[in-house]
């Protein structure tokens, strides 16, 4: 038995397959993760070192450089750059690309670890992989005419950020602005050095009266009981009357030297929402999260919390990722339903028959689906690269169904005898040009899979889409539509007229032109070499770039002051920023950053942006 005719002896499980897949592919698309961007792993890793409030000229000799040269000598490293700010540092290491990158950061974490003991007291820092999971996918603003910064912040890293850790897909959520409370001890010198007492002396009492330490156990009726030493300080004046000194002379208390009250953190940094100060959170999601149920559960979780938050706060978005990757997702159901009506049209206008525009419409969304099975078992996810490549691919899908219907049709019209038979006359015969057509096309995708670098990074997902969406459809054209084709059609649907007036007129307009063309090659080159002419000029003035334009509905204003310029100075540079923006009636919101960056990134207090979203068209 030929493979042909085992096909055509299992027609009902070559469609149960195809049912199968296609089923598969629906309830995988559910589950699929939405992202904005392909799962990528860029070969570096960021270290961000924090040592309080250091100058940044020691900085940079005490912290920056030690910890440069212990990642240096980590194999692999291709560079290592750094920025040092006051009391910071961010220090980024690059390898090769192919490397293992979770082996990579391990490295790292251990050389920083073995010379943190050589670093200033109180010296910490963060490493983490780059990928594109460092921007935030959610961006929330708090604002109050009744609450102070204080409580803002408070409420912010007490109450709102764990309540959206626990959403699953969420990496961390990041807390910008506000106030944070402390006590300001204000010391007098004169009475200092009249008592011969320095800062150390009253950092160190400070810091050893301030303690909770565990001091032993207890048993007692069949109990263990922990012993614990709380000293901590719960008031003003408890911290006012420690003991600085004591001996034959007296004691000498805190308050003998120095004023306590109750104060903020200095500020380094200003955020504000629509004008007016804030705190900011911003949502960043766990790589190989789905950014659009993020999204709702997010906003689902402050829609159940905010009856029992304090009466004038206000929480508004100012960013969603998910809104563009809805949107993205919106082109592509458009481009397929277009595609398919397109289709439809044109058979229904050139067969004239409504069974075989139902059999070639129905192959793009079993292939479409069946290709969305194939990325749920390679672990990808729908962003703009893979749902760009299925839309890419539903034109030469629609074709090859198309041709191989018509070619079908075509055999059954002008040949006798059994019709099975000449169905699989048919596929033979163009077996070879739809695998020709599906393999030039896949070889011409294939190798950007294989592309390294950034490029081959972001484009392999298209690659694997599209020439995954191909290959599927080649299988289904060549197996499902011949088999529903002898399923449907029967003797009176191959006598019908195919075409009419319009097919007669499209055949006497091509006769007409050809017999002119024919006597006359030297046209035909003519109108090729105008075209390679206007194609060259063309090339010279089309602009080039790593990824297509995106209109996320907004923009970013990054903004420098002259350095050395104080915070306050920047803010009132900044206010009149504002006052531009507000007057504008494009502008539906704005947060701002001075001293930070969107994506958290170090800068200084004369730096940072502007996150501007736009009204919607109407």
């Amino acid at each position: 038995m030929t493979f042909n005719h085992w096909v055509h002896s299992h027609t009902r499980s070559i469609l149960f397959v195809i049912t199968v897949l296609a089923l598969g592919g629906v309830i995988s698309g559910w589950v699929l993760p939405v992202s904005l961007f392909p799962r990528v792993s860029f070969p570096r890793i960021r270290a961000t070192l924090d040592s309080g409030d250091r100058p940044a000229r020691q900085m940079a000799v005490a912290v920056t450089y030690p910890v440069e040269q212990a990642v240096r000598a980590i194999p692999g490293v291709v560079s290592v750059r750094s920025t040092t700010s006051r009391g910071s540092a961010d220090i980024s290491i690059d390898f090769g690309w192919g490397r293992n990158m979770a082996q990579s950061l391990l490295q790292v974490q251990s050389q920083i670890n073995s010379v943190l003991p050589r670093l200033p007291a109180g010296t910490t820092f963060r490493a983490k992989r780059l990928d594109t999971t460092n921007f935030p996918v959610l961006g929330y603003s708090l604002t109050s005419r009744t609450l102070s910064l204080v409580q803002l912040r408070t409420i912010a890293e007490y109450q709102l950020r764990p309540l959206i850790s626990t959403v699953r897909g969420v990496a961390r959520i990041q807390v910008q602005g506000g106030a944070v409370a402390e006590y300001r001890v204000q010391v007098n010198p004169v009475r200092m050095q009249s008592l011969s007492l320095t800062l150390t002396d009253v950092a160190k009492a400070l810091s050893s009266a301030n303690v909770l330490t565990s001091v032993g156990r207890l048993e007692d009726h069949d109990k263990l009981y922990l012993v614990v030493s709380d000293t901590r300080f719960t008031s003003l004046q408890q911290i006012r009357r420690t003991i600085l000194r004591s001996g034959s002379h007296g004691i000498v208390r805190l308050e003998d030297v120095a004023r306590v009250a109750l104060s903020t953190q200095p500020q380094w940094a200003r955020v504000t929402a629509d004008g007016r100060d804030a705190v900011l959170l911003q949502v960043f999601q766990q790589p190989g999260g789905n950014t659009v149920q993020i999204a709702r559960d997010v906003k689902r979780k402050l829609a159940a919390i905010e009856d029992s938050l304090p009466a004038g706060i206000v929480i508004a978005t100012w960013y969603n990722q998910s809104q563009l990757i809805l949107a993205s997702a919106k082109s592509v159901r458009d481009a397929v339903i277009i595609g398919v009506i397109l289709a439809v049209f044109v058979l229904l206008l050139f067969l004239r028959n409504w069974k075989i525009t139902l059999i070639a419409a129905m192959t793009v969304p079993a292939v479409l689906a069946a290709a969305t099975l194939l990325l749920y078992l390679l672990h990808m996810s729908f962003n703009i690269m893979t749902l760009g490549g299925m839309a890419a691919a539903v034109g030469l899908i629609i074709d090859d169904a198309i041709v191989m219907v018509e070619h079908i049709v075509r055999r059954l019209a002008t040949s006798v005898g059994d019709s099975r038979a000449r169905v699989i006359l048919a596929v033979n015969e163009f077996t070879r040009p739809l695998a020709g057509s599906s393999a030039s096309t896949v070889i011409i995708f294939a190798p950007l899979a294989f592309l390294s670098g950034v490029t081959g990074a972001f484009f392999k997902a298209l690659s694997v889409t599209m020439a995954a969406s191909l290959f599927i459809s080649f299988f289904v054209v060549w197996l499902g539509v011949p088999v529903l084709a002898v399923a449907l059609l029967r003797e009176n649907d191959l006598h019908e007229q195919h075409g009419g007036w319009v097919t007669r007129q499209l055949h006497r307009l091509y006769q007409g032109f050809m017999q002119k063309l024919l006597p006359s090659p030297w046209m035909v080159l003519l109108v090729i070499a105008g075209v390679l002419v206007v194609g060259y000029y063309a090339y010279g003035h089309v602009g080039s770039g790593f990824m297509p334009k995106m209109d996320e509905g907004g923009f970013i204003l990054d903004y420098v002051a002259p350095p050395g310029t104080s915070l306050t100075e920047t803010n009132r540079m900044l206010e009149q920023v504002e006052a531009i923006l507000r007057k504008n009636p494009a502008v539906d919101t704005y947060s701002r950053r001075t001293g930070l960056q969107l994506g958290g990134g170090l800068t200084e207090p004369y730096t940072g942006d502007f996150f501007v979203r736009l009204k919607p068209f109407p």
